[in-house]
């Protein structure tokens, strides 16, 4: 995930501080950032610097000073040169697989608890997204395409945990047969 672009989408969508770009990269559920908050802000600094958004300083009386972030008409014009570059292939990286790849070494039960574990951990995910898909917690929907693309997105990572599911749903009974 390209952590510049994506603040570019999130500040097409409206002009937003920091925090609410934290939010906003923890409610996606197709964003997938493992970074910390120093990184959002970082980016926002040289995004800045690049002239690619602009802040504007927001006192209140009631709370912290905000600095508010607007994307630029620079900053749109980079963020559509890189919507309309060449796609990169999904990364199909999944530690559990190389786990799997020494399991033989476990005993059947050892083995199947170790794939059950990951069973319920698909499962809760998968669940956790079929909500997080109804609240539609995060979706621009600014207009129809806008909104049906969001949805269709949300319906891609769900199909992928429920294949997941399958497949070791699957292999667990075919290794207890």
């Amino acid at each position: 995930m390209n952590i510049k672009y994506t603040i570019l989408g999130f500040l097409s969508w409206r002009p937003l501080t920091g925090y609410d770009l934290k939010k906003l990269f923890i409610d996606t559920i197709f964003i997938y950032w493992s970074g910390n908050n120093n990184q959002i802000y970082r980016t926002l600094v040289q995004l800045h610097h690049e002239k690619l958004v602009t802040n504007e300083v927001q006192h209140q009386e009631n709370g912290p000073t905000r600095k508010i972030y607007t994307i630029t008409e620079k900053g749109l014009s980079e963020l559509r040169i890189w919507v309309q570059s060449t796609p990169e292939l999904p990364q199909l990286r999944n530690s559990f697989l190389i786990q799997l790849a020494w399991a033989d070494q476990l005993g059947p039960e050892e083995l199947d608890t170790l794939l059950k574990k990951y069973e319920d951990e698909i499962h809760v995910q998968s669940l956790m997204y079929h909500e997080h898909k109804k609240r539609n917690l995060v979706n621009p929907a600014r207009t129809k395409r806008e909104t049906y693309l969001w949805s269709m997105i949300s319906d891609n990572v769900i199909a992928s945990y429920e294949h997941e599911l399958a497949w070791i749903r699957t292999l667990r009974k075919e290794l207890g047969e």
